[in-house]
């Protein structure tokens, strides 16, 4: 396996992009949805208005320049070539932060948030930064075979890290995200400082917790998981048994890719009705532009196949801390404690949802910084 690191940039050719624009202006519309809201999907009108602007508004150059403007890079990582940007703060005692992104997103989330890591205005507050794009998301190579799970990623990115020369750093994640790096917790505990979620995870405890012993935020969180797998996890269905049959669709249609990742953004983004007020439509089109021309909407979805109800969750003893968005899935604390044996911080935080570093950068900036913070004082 090669350790060679090699220089990296954004290039989509303009075929492709001309390509893009006459399949969207060449789109077969499905008849429209019969209720008045997004019960059984994004709607037909938010659809069309979106492929639209990315036919004849969106700027994708634009956002080449944006990602082309912090150093990237590829690397053979298990024998798959990775994809990742490598920022490293003007501070020369800058923590390192591993940054691992979810689904539907790409290491474009993190390109408003990566400034404020890397040059706060204390340099204390410094990071170090490391985006690995996830195998077979956004512009990142998809692999070949099965067996990419999350604990093949989290032994990766361990990889990637000491290639790096990063002996200790911190482990920051959402969505997958928040699986890879608290799976670091196992992979890589010696090399962690800690580990930061804001999705996190963990299998009901072997004692099961009564009802009445829950706290009142507990106990909202547990009728909000029984909400979620009741009637919003049929996209993780789809994707956990028929990711190749859905791939067809994705891979030949964007508006098929566009309405796909559109829905999740409207369920899950801190919205009152208007998500170009959580999310602008230019940076969910950056989202969208990285899985299509990358042609890995099939590839995302098998990590669902691979990981989605086999991941072990296994116990951690690694430092974390968790900064819990409201509209993104919540844990109940009695749940975490058991599988993060120690946990240093946590905040439920009052507004944004599950993508914090689009919806509120500064405040997850914040975040971080408070639990290296809570890292320097003696444990509890």
């Amino acid at each position: 396996m090669s350790s060679v690191i090699e220089p990296y940039r954004a290039d989509i050719p303009q075929a492709a992009l001309d390509d893009l624009r006459d399949r969207l202006h060449g789109t077969r519309w499905p008849d429209r949805e019969t209720v008045d809201d997004w019960s059984q999907g994004a709607p037909l009108d938010q659809v069309r208005s979106l492929c639209r602007r990315w036919a004849d508004d969106y700027d994708w150059r634009a956002t080449e320049r944006r990602l082309n403007a912090f150093p990237q890079y590829t690397t053979e990582l298990d024998g798959l070539p990775v994809h990742f940007l490598h920022v490293r703060s003007p501070h020369p005692d800058a923590v390192p932060l591993l940054l691992t992104h979810g689904w539907p997103s790409s290491v474009v989330e993190f390109l408003d948030l990566i400034p404020r890591l890397t040059e706060p205005e204390d340099p204390a507050d410094a990071f170090h930064v490391v985006c690995p794009s996830l195998p077979g998301h956004g512009l990142g190579p998809a692999p070949t075979g099965t067996g990419w799970t999350v604990g093949r990623i989290a032994a990766a990115w361990a990889e990637l890290m000491a290639r790096l020369g990063h002996d200790r750093y911190i482990a920051h994640g959402g969505d997958w995200g928040s699986w890879v790096s608290a799976a670091l917790g196992s992979t890589d505990a010696a090399h962690l400082r800690g580990i930061h979620l804001t999705m996190p995870l963990a299998r009901p405890p072997e004692r099961q917790i009564p009802f009445e012993e829950l706290d009142e935020r507990d106990r909202a969180a547990m009728g909000r998981m029984q909400s979620f797998g009741k009637n919003r996890s049929g996209y993780a269905a789809i994707q956990s048994t028929r990711p190749q049959a859905l791939g067809y669709g994705l891979a030949d249609s964007p508006a098929a890719q566009l309405a796909w990742i559109t829905d999740r953004f409207w369920e899950w983004a801190d919205h009152d009705g208007d998500l170009e007020k959580a999310v602008p439509a230019d940076r969910l089109l950056d989202i969208v532009s990285m899985y299509w021309f990358g042609n890995t909407g099939a590839a995302s979805a098998r990590l669902f196949w691979e990981s989605f109800e086999s991941e072990p969750m296994a116990p951690t003893a690694v430092p974390t801390g968790c900064s819990v968005f409201p509209k993104d899935a919540w844990l109940p604390r009695a749940w975490a404690r058991e599988r993060f044996t120690d946990l240093r911080y946590w905040r439920d935080l009052p507004d944004g949802g599950h993508f914090p570093a689009l919806e509120r950068p500064e405040v997850l900036a914040a975040e971080l910084r408070a639990f290296r913070r809570e890292l320097g004082r003696p444990a509890p």
